[in-house]
């Protein structure tokens, strides 16, 4: 089992940027592929972006392309976001999750297994 843990959220200006970072302790975080989503109270989870276990493979949803920018580093146990040119709409509480099928890069959530608690981002207009 892996536990996430998220951070590097916050307030920021619209058009400004923020890296978010995903840690994982209880095993390697090279044995999964990684996922990120976001969510807004009454809405349901929102894919985001996902990245194979190498690295070598990403999949992003159409709001993030030519945005964000998802990769991860294993040597250090850490997935990261970083998110430019940020919009209002980019308000969330932003969640990492692991896929044990490593190779895979998905948009469904529930072919993830484990989750991290989620770090909210908050742009202003």
């Amino acid at each position: 089992q892996v536990q996430l843990v998220e951070s590097g959220g916050g307030l920021v200006q619209a058009g400004g940027s923020l890296r978010l970072s995903c840690a994982a302790s209880g095993r390697t975080l090279s044995s999964y592929a990684m996922g990120w989503f976001r969510q807004v109270p009454g809405k349901e989870r929102e894919f985001v972006a996902a990245i194979n276990w190498s690295g070598g493979n990403t999949y992003y949803a159409d709001s993030a392309k030519g945005r964000f920018t998802v990769s991860r580093d294993n040597a250090k146990n850490t997935v990261y976001l970083q998110m430019n040119s940020l919009k209002p709409e980019d308000t969330a509480v932003y969640y990492c999750a692991a896929d044990r099928s490593h190779y895979r890069v998905t948009y469904y959530s529930g072919l993830y297994d484990y989750w991290g608690q989620g770090t909210q981002v908050t742009v202003s207009s």
